[in-house]
């Protein structure tokens, strides 16, 4: 084998050394495959499948949504191998925006750490309020911010005792979600066939009938389904946070690809399914437009309480949804900090490795997102959000072209492809496919006049973390973590 370059060593920022004496505390890394794979599920089924799937259904037909979602699914598997290659190589705690910093310049860095960072910030207040309006279909007197306190301090709380707590309750948030979505797979599959045992009036087979719109398979066009990947897209984020919880993870040379298959197969089986599911129960004109349509079909299905189980479910998606907000944006900040561009104050460790600081902030800042939500709805909130959906797409940008410029380096400096724990296939087809379709997304939303506020906002946020950067740190930056070297440790309460 040949000589390890700085390239293909592992930047192992984050291994726990606390147990001797007077060591170091870091990030310990507590967490399996399994919790991986259930951050990202819990990142990515929220209400965009259970409330807004037939919605669209509804704008681009049957079988316009599928098509949709498979090119989502298609999209999420470009963009993980690249991940999968980045975060074996580095396996640091948020680490994101290292990928881009050590490949393209700290700046993009930077500007990738702070727009993931908002983006999580928004969902943080966004997940809390819908949670607190859900909760009112049982308790109808109590205001809905009380639940955004409540549950604000449980999250905090879960986040705050240690990262294998947190893997562990975001296994089971998620595990709910994705029993839910099966319970509907399977349900809705025998329904299509006309086996119903559990409603008291019989139904028909429909098989894929409802496919067949009286404006043809494709009522909204190709347009339609081009337009409604958008959102798919949007959907589908989150998946990334494998790669922010690359440095809490056992062996991550193992469990990170083993995590990133888990999840793509996963999140095809599910997505694809149960819009594949809703599509042919439900007629496409009426899929969503009153209601959410997994409570339609598992009433069609005749499950008992139907909207009272999926009132519950939602709030669990939403939940675990800002659960792995709160975290992503805590190692962020904690990873930013490290690097040099946010104060060091955002290091200090509990004795159980968590950034408390910068979990604290990170859910402070999250609650001033909600408060804008009512008193500036048209105005600075309008903001968070559209920089927070562009920077969805981005941030996936800045991962396949990070990869992209890795093996390049990797190779001119000597390394050779075969050494490395995970290869992303098809290099270079796959990262520049990757780009070219998620560009070929941002390109589109201009012409969505419910989107494109994302970019009249996202671009500006863009260039005024470039500015800021260059002004306050120069070309060149801080002095980033050499790849041979061990970072710095978190500091001590």
């Amino acid at each position: 084998m040949k000589a390890s370059t700085p390239m293909s060593r592992p930047l192992d920022s984050s291994l726990d050394t606390s147990g001797s004496a007077g060591a170091p505390r870091r990030l310990r890394r507590a967490m399996d495959a399994r919790h991986l794979v259930m951050i990202a599920l819990g990142g990515v089924i929220g209400s965009g499948l259970f409330l807004s799937s037939g919605y669209t259904i509804h704008q681009a037909g049957p079988l316009g949504a599928v098509l949709a979602y498979l090119l989502g699914a298609f999209v999420v598997w470009l963009v993980m191998v690249c991940l999968g290659e980045l975060a074996v190589v580095y396996p640091v705690s948020g680490s994101i925006h290292i990928y881009a910093a050590r490949t393209m310049g700290p700046a993009t860095g930077f500007a990738t750490a702070w727009l993931y960072w908002l983006c999580w910030v928004v969902a943080l207040g966004s997940e809390f309020t819908a949670s607190g309006i859900l909760m009112q279909r049982w308790f109808p007197t109590v205001d809905v911010w009380v639940w955004c306190v409540v549950f604000a301090g449980v999250l905090f709380t879960l986040n705050a005792i240690s990262a294998r707590v947190f893997g562990e309750t975001e296994f089971w948030f998620a595990l709910i979600k994705v029993v839910a979505i099966v319970a509907l797979i399977v349900l809705g599959t025998m329904a299509i066939f006309g086996f119903t045992p559990l409603s008291p009036e019989p139904h028909q087979a429909v098989g894929l009938s409802n496919f067949v719109t009286p404006d043809g398979l494709l009522p909204a066009g190709l347009g339609g389904v081009l337009i409604t990947s958008l959102a798919v897209f949007y959907a589908f984020s989150g998946a990334e946070l494998v790669g922010v919880a690359a440095g809490e993870t056992k062996d991550p040379r193992r469990n990170i690809p083993r995590a990133l298959r888990s999840t793509v197969l996963r999140l095809l089986v599910l997505f694809v399914g149960s819009i594949v599911v809703i599509a042919a129960l439900l007629p496409y004109d009426q899929a969503g437009l009153s209601s959410s349509p997994f409570v339609d079909v598992f009433e069609y299905v005749g499950v008992p309480y139907a909207a009272d189980i999926m009132n519950f479910v939602v709030i669990t998606a939403l939940l675990s949804v800002g659960n792995s907000g709160l975290y992503s944006c805590a190692r962020m900040l904690f990873s930013l900090a490290e690097e040099g561009y946010a104060p060091k104050v955002f290091t200090k460790l509990t004795r159980r490795g968590i950034p408390m600081v910068a979990l604290l902030v990170s859910l402070a800042i999250g609650l001033v997102s909600l408060i804008s939500s009512v008193v500036a709805a048209e105005t600075v909130y309008l903001v968070l959000v559209s920089i927070a959906g562009f920077a969805a797409v981005a941030v996936w940008m800045s991962i396949v072209a990070a990869q992209f410029f890795h093996r390049r380096q990797y190779l001119r400096s000597g390394g050779d492809v075969a050494d490395l724990a995970f290869r992303t296939p098809l290099y270079p087809l796959v990262p520049i496919l990757a780009f070219v379709l998620l560009t070929a997304s941002i390109v589109a939303i201009a012409f969505d006049e419910n989107q494109v506020a994302a970019l009249y906002f996202g671009i500006p946020f863009v260039g005024a973390c470039y500015l800021f950067f260059w002004l306050r740190y120069g070309r060149r930056g801080a002095r980033p973590v050499p790849l041979n070297e061990e970072a710095p440790a978190g500091s001590v309460d």
